[in-house]
């Protein structure tokens, strides 16, 4: 567009101001975020699903953690197919800057994590006071102590549905998730925090067979 701008990668941008910006065509990346949290809704279900019109490459640490779980991807340049078995393995996660695993997953993962096999460690390293979505899914029945950054997660056999509340984006999209296993009926609150980051969140868990209804 004709800016002048030095420092892309770096902690200093700068910038210099120019007298006209000229037009451009720009296509927006697709959201890696929602992208990981239909791969993890896919695993907590032990399903299979194929997501679109993405860019894996930028999934990477995500993709290897559902690996890591036991799950089968298999990537094409637009679009990613998981396998999820019935049996998943615990694992550990490190949040890290880009292009290390997102803090934005830790939450979703950590849905996950609650179904599977043995004692998962998730260390948060970007943001304090992100673990508040944890109260919440033990509500539901998963067994999850938190000290400090680290939160530890012990597998169950079945969650159960309550009545939660989510009190962040990404802590409410691990709830739904939680809500699609779990026995029962799940009533999540506050719902306008999931519907801030997630663009017709209902309509496209509908059109994957889950039981939704949005209520006033």
């Amino acid at each position: 567009m004709g800016a002048k701008i030095k420092g892309a990668g770096t902690s200093k941008i700068e910038i210099q101001g120019v007298k006209q910006l000229k037009d451009v065509s720009y296509n927006i990346m697709p959201d890696r975020i929602e992208a990981g949290t239909f791969l993890c809704m896919a695993a907590i279900n032990r399903s299979n699903m194929i997501i679109k019109n993405l860019d894996t490459t930028q999934i990477t640490p995500i993709i290897d953690k559902l690996e890591e779980t036991g799950c089968i991807l298999k990537t094409q340049k637009n679009s990613i197919e998981i396998k999820a078995p019935k049996k998943l393995k615990a694992v550990d996660i490190k949040t890290m800057p880009y292009p290390g695993f997102p803090t934005d997953m830790q939450s979703v993962f950590a849905s996950l994590l609650t179904t599977v096999k043995g004692t998962s460690i998730i260390v948060e390293n970007i943001f304090e006071n992100r673990y508040k979505y944890t109260q919440e899914l033990v509500r539901m029945g998963a067994k999850i102590s938190i000290e400090g950054k680290t939160a530890v997660i012990k597998g169950v056999k079945k969650l159960y549905g309550a009545n939660v509340k989510a009190t962040d984006l990404r802590g409410g999209a691990a709830l739904v998730l939680a809500a699609t296993v779990a026995k029962g009926t799940t009533k999540i609150e506050n719902i306008e925090y999931i519907q801030r980051g997630y663009e017709k969140f209902n309509k496209k868990l509908e059109n994957i067979g889950v039981d939704i209804q949005i209520k006033n």
